[in-house]
């Protein structure tokens, strides 16, 4: 009888153990099945932008191109509304966030995030004759400040300019525009954004980053389902692409070789 029963405990064990594999390489194999992934981005410069032909580029862009041509799946890129990436990427709305994602703890609840690819932080926009006005954290009380819904820029806000009357706009694009404009008197978006759309002979050549008001450290890193299979394939073609030095020279070419996170 004790025979029996240890037999029936470890036949269910094993199948537990077996139901637990096939959960845990359902996302993985669901990506492959389809031989095709899923990108969600938004419009964002320099990692998934249009050139003037209406191709879509960017270092997110090339890098998610050369990962996908390793792993044998084609990249379909999506624009997404950034305040639901998370529910867009449960349902299976699409496969992945890879848009210049910053990892945070909160967001590890919704997601899982391959290892760190890109050093970022967080700066604070004006126009270049508000330099001087908003020099420090203190003067921004009372100011009308934007950023992208659900961003860091967001969370920036939130944790260090907390008297600042907040604005949450669409796209960090957005938020560079209600500046220029004059509908904002200061902007919360990411540094690689900053520095490739504004300064001299840009379209944003009017605005400035304020150095002196320094704001939170992140890292950048590819969003997927939460216990997916697909992060490891991710990092492993991500240690090949480093070794191999394609993804520095996709860095460079959009100027983010120094913010290039090669361990």
């Amino acid at each position: 009888m004790k025979k029996a029963l240890c037999l029936a405990l470890a036949l269910i064990m094993a199948a537990t153990a077996l139901v637990g594999c096939a959960k845990k390489d359902d996302d993985w194999s669901y990506i492959k099945g389809k031989k095709e992934i899923v990108i969600g981005y938004t419009d964002y410069q320099p990692m998934n932008y249009t050139d003037d032909s209406g191709k879509l580029i960017g270092f997110d862009t090339e890098y998610a191109e050369a990962v996908c041509a390793k792993l044998g799946v084609t990249p379909k890129f999506v624009i997404i509304n950034w305040d639901t990436k998370e529910v867009e990427l449960a349902a299976k709305t699409i496969d992945c966030i890879w848009n210049g994602l910053t990892v945070t703890e909160e967001r590890r609840e919704k997601m899982a995030f391959t290892t760190s690819y890109i050093v970022n932080e967080q700066v604070l926009v004006v126009k270049s004759d508000n330099a001087s006005k908003y020099a420090d954290k203190a003067s921004l009380s009372g100011v009308a400040v934007v950023a992208e819904i659900e961003s860091a820029g967001q969370s920036a806000i939130e944790k260090d300019l907390p008297d600042a009357a907040f604005t949450a706009v669409d796209t960090q694009a957005t938020a560079l525009l209600e500046v220029k404009a004059g509908t904002a008197e200061a902007a919360v978006i990411d540094a690689t954004m900053a520095e490739a759309m504004t300064g001299e002979g840009s379209d944003y050549s009017d605005l400035v980053v304020v150095t002196s008001v320094d704001l939170m450290d992140e890292e950048y890193a590819i969003g997927l389902r939460l216990g997916s299979t697909a992060v490891a394939e991710f990092n492993k073609v991500t240690e090949k692409l480093l070794a191999d030095g394609t993804l520095q020279a996709i860095a460079e070419k959009y100027g983010l070789g120094a913010r290039l996170i090669s361990k």
